[in-house]
This record gives structure tokens, C-alpha cells and sequence, in this order.
């Protein structure tokens, strides 16, 4: 009988001791994420702040002295191209494909080819890079650098890590990183995680869903603690919408998913072309012509042209100024194509949006529905343009879904998303970051070949030399 008890004592404290050893390991693994979280809303707040003071200026120089947008403009596009092109090529652009990119490469070999599309330089130069853009009035966004931003940090706090600390998978870093960066950046938590799930990775999302689920709570309430319990947007009226509304949902949904989808194919031609540039001078040229275009387009046509395109969609869902000139959905197309090829950092997410929305205010106008079907069909060209763009139908749905707070039409969405997304393989069968992640892999790898080819090459002088 006392041996029976002894060994049930042993067995319970043997357990005891294991529970808690896997309990200290847990929750080690988690605090580099939580601390990361704390930084990522943090720096997601100062970005925000400073992106809307650089738009600001811009939109004061345009009353104030429109001209002087021909000096400003050009001086910033290429001031910003420069950053890029001189201390950190990868901060170029998006972001969103160079974190892909890193997710696809992860591994301890790569470690050197990791660091030049994220690291702590990749955050100033993108920082700086498209706030001087925003001031010279660029077409772009903060949300997608928010995500490389995010996903810089959660690498740095992976690599100060102590040596005895336990391991945390440096692609789940990553990941959860860019998550919780989209989710700082739009105040949607839930469309940080779909954006992990649909966008981003491939593997099995219960292997890190805990870290996600926390680091997007957690920097979501950062922000939000600084910024409030804000909506990206605000709260569109769409109580009472009509049984016809699904065929204009469709509709909006077909003509934004193929211009959203023709927008992303022209960016790569653009950008193929713009590679058989054999001189710097030649993308100086190329970036004083855009940012030229843009300030004509928006002092001889509509200022909409410029910045992220936030103000279209305020104006048109939330003002009585409904419906859009025919042209404008042609200018905020424009605006990304002449911003974001330039080479200098900047988003695409919101001028996407932007761009969506312009599109279901001119079909709206078309049919003279009533305002609150307008604001359906504005919704669902977001949905439907920024899908084209990323092939992400359900990210798109929940984005704009948190956005605004209206889950009541959920449907309409998912609808415009799937149409949007199906109708867009006609342009082309994958997105814009899908082609840019394959260049820039191929573009590493073939620098690292050529790296080793030197060092191989130099070592064998050495050698003849010696």
C-alpha cells in the first residue's frame, strides 16, 4: 500500500515538474512576440501620424501655390527614389512582396539574404523614403511599408534573442509580424490574421496561431491607446438596401477586379522596361517625368490624383457628394501607376482602395441609385479593386468589413470579392505580389551567385599571388 502511494506521489510530481517546464518554455517562446507587438503599435502610430502631416503639406501647398508643386514634386520623387537606390534597394515599393519574399527564404543558411529585405535600415529608408513621396504628393500608401516595418521589428527582436533563450521559428517571426503590422496599420485585427492565413503563408496555421492571435491583440490595443478605438473609415450607412442591389455589386465587382488586375500587369511591364535602364540617369529622367504627369494631372485636371486616395472614400460615402467624374477613376489609377514605379517606397493597399471606390461611385452614378446602394457599391468596388490587385479576396472582405463596422453586409462583399477574384485571371493569374516576390528572389539569388563567384574568384588571386 505505501509503495502504491509512493509511486503515485512520484508520478504526480514528475508530472508537475514537466507541466511546468513546458509552461516556462511557452511562455518564453511568447514574450518576443508580445514585445514586438508593443513596438509594432507603437511605431505604427508615429507612422500613421507622420504620413497624414506629410499628406497635410501637400494639400497646403496645393492651395496655397499650386505651382510650386512643379519644384516640390519632382525634387521629392527623386530625393525619395535616391534613399532607395542608394541605402536600401529592398525598401522600394510595397514591402508586402519583400516580406514574402523573406517567409519564402526563411532558413538559418539565408540569414545574410534575409537581412537585405528586412532590418532596421529597411525601416529608416522606408520610412523616410515615402514620407518625402507623400510630400511631392505620390499616389501612396502607409499600410503596406507598415507591414515590412512590423516585420523589421519582429526580426530584430528574433535576432537579440539570448543564446539560451528558447528557439521561436524565425519564419513564424516574421509572419505574425507582417499580421500584426497590417492590423496596427488599419485598426483590423481580424483582417491582420486572414491576411497571415490567405496571404502569407502556405504551412499549417495551427503551428503559430497563438503567437498571431496575441501579437495582433496586442498591437492593435498599442495603437489603439494612442489613437483610440478608432475605424479606418468610419460608419457608411447601408440599413435598408435594396433586393437589386446584388446585380450592381456584381457588376462593380467585374469592372474594379479587371482594372484592378490591368493596373498590376501594367506596374510589371513598366517595371520590365524600366530594367533594360543601362544608366542612373535614365530613372532620374523616368521619376522627374512621373512626378511632372502627376502635378499636371492634378493642377490642369483634379487634385484627386494625388496622395493615398482616404479622401475619395471619406467624401463619397460620407458627404452628399456621392458620385465621381467620369475621369477620376482613370486619375486614381494613374496616380499608383506614376508613384509606385518610380522605385521609391510607398504602399499600394489604400491607393487601392481609393481607386475601388472611385469606381463604385461612378457606377452608382450611372444607375442613379439611392445613397445608401451608393455606399454598397463603393464598398464593393474596394473590395473588388484591392482583390484584383492582391488576389486576396477574403483579406479584402474582412479589411473593409472592419473598416467601416457594418456586418451586415457581409454577403454583398463576399460577393464582390469572389467575382472580382475570378474575373481578374482573365488579366492575369496571379497578383502583383506574387510576381514581385519571384523577382526579388530571383534577384537575390543571382547577387549571391555573383557575390560567390567574386569572393571564388578572388581567393584563387589571392592564391596565384601568393
Amino acid at each position: 500500500m505505501k509503495i502504491a502511494t509512493w509511486l503515485r506521489l512520484k508520478m504526480k510530481r514528475s508530472f508537475d515538474r514537466i507541466k511546468n517546464e513546458n509552461l516556462k518554455k511557452n511562455l518564453l517562446q511568447a514574450i518576443p512576440f508580445w514585445i514586438a507587438s508593443i513596438i509594432t503599435g507603437l511605431a505604427a502610430v508615429l507612422y500613421t501620424r507622420l504620413f497624414v502631416a506629410a499628406e497635410h503639406v501637400t494639400l497646403f501647398v496645393f492651395n496655397q501655390h499650386a505651382w510650386f508643386l512643379f519644384i516640390l514634386s519632382p525634387v521629392c520623387f527623386v530625393l525619395a527614389w535616391w534613399l532607395v537606390h542608394r541605402f536600401a534597394p529592398y525598401s522600394r515599393g510595397s514591402g508586402i512582396p519583400q516580406v514574402m519574399a523573406a517567409i519564402k527564404l526563411s532558413s538559418p543558411k539565408t540569414n545574410k539574404t534575409i537581412d537585405k529585405l528586412l532590418g532596421l535600415r529597411i525601416i529608416l529608408i522606408k520610412v523616410v523614403s515615402s514620407l518625402v513621396m507623400a510630400i511631392g504628393g505620390g499616389a501612396i500608401g502607409r499600410e503596406g511599408p507598415t507591414i515590412q516595418i512590423s516585420a523589421s521589428i519582429y526580426k530584430f527582436v528574433y535576432q537579440v534573442l539570448p543564446a539560451w533563450w528558447p528557439r521561436v521559428a524565425k519564419k513564424n517571426m516574421i509572419v505574425t509580424g507582417a499580421a500584426a503590422g497590417l492590423a496596427a496599420a488599419f485598426n483590423t485585427p481580424l483582417g491582420g490574421i486572414v491576411f497571415a492565413i490567405e496571404e502569407l503563408t502556405k504551412t499549417h496555421f495551427s503551428y503559430y496561431k497563438t503567437a498571431i492571435f496575441s501579437s495582433v491583440i496586442i498591437a492593435g490595443l498599442s495603437a489603439q491607446a494612442l489613437l483610440g478605438p478608432y475605424l479606418y473609415l468610419g460608419y457608411p450607412k447601408l440599413d435598408g438596401l435594396s433586393g437589386s442591389i446584388f446585380f450592381g455589386v456584381a457588376v462593380v465587382a467585374v469592372i474594379s477586379g479587371l482594372l484592378g488586375s490591368a493596373m498590376s500587369k501594367l506596374i510589371l511591364m513598366i517595371f520590365d522596361w524600366k530594367a533594360r535602364f543601362k544608366f542612373s540617369y535614365h530613372h532620374v529622367l523616368y521619376v522627374i517625368t512621373c512626378s511632372l504627369i502627376l502635378v499636371l494631372l492634378a493642377c490642369f485636371i483634379n487634385r484627386d490624383v494625388l496622395g493615398s486616395g482616404k479622401d475619395i472614400m471619406q467624401k463619397t460615402l460620407f458627404t452628399a457628394d456621392k458620385y465621381v467624374n467620369w475621369y477620376t477613376p482613370i486619375l486614381r489609377i494613374a496616380g499608383p501607376l506614376l508613384s509606385f514605379t518610380t522605385g521609391a517606397a510607398g504602399g499600394i493597399f489604400a491607393p487601392a482602395l481609393g481607386a475601388g471606390a472611385s469606381i463604385g461611385s461612378l457606377v452608382a452614378g450611372w444607375f442613379k441609385v439611392s445613397d445608401i446602394d451608393t455606399n454598397m457599391l463603393i464598398l464593393s468596388g474596394m473590395v473588388g479593386f484591392l482583390t484584383g490587385v492582391t488576389r486576396s479576396p477574403f483579406t479584402s472582405v474582412i479589411l473593409v468589413l472592419e473598416m467601416t463596422n457594418r456586418h451586415n453586409v457581409i454577403f454583398h462583399l463576399i460577393l464582390a470579392g469572389m467575382v472580382a477574384s475570378l474575373v481578374a485571371i482573365v488579366i492575369d493569374k496571379h497578383s502583383l505580389y506574387d510576381h514581385l516576390k519571384v523577382q526579388y528572389i530571383k534577384e537575390l539569388n543571382t547577387k549571391e551567385q555573383t557575390e560567390m563567384t567574386e569572393q571564388v574568384d578572388h581567393e584563387l588571386t589571392n592564391k596565384t599571388i601568393t
